[in-house]
């Protein structure tokens, strides 16, 4: 099993910047990709980005968030990140992580084992 703990939510002004950290315990070893999600009220929750956990480390991004999202990961410390640069009121949202043991559809939910309770992210225009 692993275990995933988001951080680092809060209330933002438009414009700032904001970095999410996603902990990850348990049978991390067994870990091949991880992503980021997210859920804006009323919305389905939808892929943000993803990266390999091993072998490589090669990200991926959805059209949307790409040039502001930066996706990042520490092994050494089983933690996972995710840095929104110019945030808009529209990137208001519970931000997932989640992590797969096998190769993934990346935006495919019920293709990841595992998945965090989420954090709130809330941008004031």
């Amino acid at each position: 099993q692993v275990q995933l703990v988001e951080s680092g939510g809060g209330l933002v002004q438009a414009g700032g910047s904001l970095r999410l950290s996603c902990a990850a315990s348990g049978r991390t070893f067994s870990i091949y990709v991880m992503a980021w999600f997210r859920q804006a009220p009323g919305k389905e929750r939808g892929f943000v980005a993803g990266i390999r956990w091993s072998g490589g480390s090669t990200t991926y991004y959805a059209d949307s968030v790409r040039g502001r999202f930066t996706i990042s990961r520490d092994n050494a410390k089983n933690t996972m990140y995710l840095l929104i640069d110019s945030l808009k009121p529209e990137d208001t949202a519970v931000y997932y992580c989640a992590a797969a043991n096998h190769v993934v559809g990346l935006n495919v939910l019920n293709g990841y084992d595992y998945w965090g309770q989420g954090t709130q992210v809330t941008v004031s225009s």
